[in-house]
């Protein structure tokens, strides 16, 4: 055994140094004592805390009523009054409904739930056992919050949860009316004149030559008060004039056309982009938005480009006057799909 140079033995100092270690290592300073509250200890305070929570839930719930007052009780007219009024009420039944919720269920949890603090060391829950014990501390979880044994605060946060998403789903069906089968048809029918888009000059046959291109409209739309943007925004075709031995129609369509001219919605199938872009070599039509390209020879089909469903053909003939006309609506609804689509 070796001397330090003061004489100790060498020894000694690793002993001395394991001591010093042991001296300092953490030590677990545990809970601090648990301190009780006036509803632990006095059942009167418990009842009155009860109480408290019940009337918050009811709040919600008087919340949630007075949001549908305003909604429907409330008329709206032509004066900028009433507008703020309605909307007043609405903020305010929304902020009780969703506050009275919130202020209850943490009312709830700081005065009627125990709130005594545990420790445990944390280990992988791996066998039966420790899923048994997990299972079980839910359960605990539930016993303690009390909702089994306090059936007011139950029933009321139940009437108060069932109504507060009410008025959330009266706001989303207010968008806007139900579309119905507006989005399966168009101003397009038999007869109806294809028109220049936006003067709306009807167009003959004559008029159209080989690799030119329309943006058309129906000749009535210019004739509506109402509705008109939405109307043209289902109902906009591009017209173009191929070498009619270009053309392969499936059967069926071979008279879609006349003369090499072809007539298809001019709304991208993809997500509704106009598509405007014409190439007159490869004969496709070219939508800027996210580059879908189709085909017009193919009847448009997709050949390139997100879009999955070919433009939608519309049917033309000639009118006695040599006018190009629609024979009918288009034959699937245009644009991109929807849920209800088929």
């Amino acid at each position: 055994m070796g001397n330090h140079s003061d004489g100790t033995p060498a020894s000694s100092g690793a002993v001395a140094k394991a001591g010093h270690e042991e001296v300092e290592k953490f030590q677990d300073p545990g809970l601090p004592p648990h301190r009780l509250r006036l509803a632990d200890t006095d059942p009167k305070a418990a009842k009155r805390a009860e109480r408290q929570v019940a009337i918050l839930f009811g709040i919600s719930v008087i919340g949630t009523l007075l949001f549908f007052f305003a909604y429907f009780g409330i008329r709206l007219d032509q004066t900028l009054t009433t507008l703020q009024l309605q909307n007043m009420f609405l903020g305010l039944g929304v902020g009780f409904a969703m506050l009275g919720i919130g202020t209850g269920i943490v009312h709830w949890a700081r005065a009627l739930m125990p709130d005594h603090e545990v420790s445990e060391e944390r280990h992988a829950l791996r066998t039966e056992d420790d899923r048994v014990a997990a299972v079980q501390i839910v359960d605990d979880i539930i016993e303690e919050t009390g909702i089994k044994r306090r059936p007011l605060i139950r029933n009321t946060l139940i009437g108060a949860m069932a109504l507060a998403p009410l008025p959330a789903i009266a706001i989303l069906r207010d968008l806007g009316p139900l579309p119905g089968n507006d989005l399966h048809h168009t101003l397009w029918k038999a007869g109806e004149r294809l028109a220049r888009d936006p003067d709306g000059t009807p167009i003959k046959a004559a008029d159209v030559t080989n690799g030119s291109v329309f943006h058309v409209i129906p000749e009535s739309l210019n004739n509506l008060t109402e509705g008109k943007l939405e109307e043209k925004a289902k109902a906009a075709v591009l017209l173009v004039r191929l070498d009619p031995s270009e053309l392969h129609p499936s059967p069926g369509r071979e008279d879609w056309s006349y003369n090499g001219i072809v007539a298809h919605s001019k709304i991208c199938t993809h997500v509704g982009c106009p598509v405007a872009l014409y190439e007159q070599q490869t004969h496709h039509l070219l939508c800027p938005c996210h580059q879908s390209t189709f085909d017009l020879t193919q009847e448009c089909k997709v050949i390139f480009g997100p879009a999955v469903r070919p433009l939608p053909q519309l049917p033309i003939t000639v009118d006695s006057e040599g006018y190009l006309v629609a024979q009918s609506d288009f034959h699937e609804p245009v644009g991109p799909s929807f849920w209800e689509r088929g």
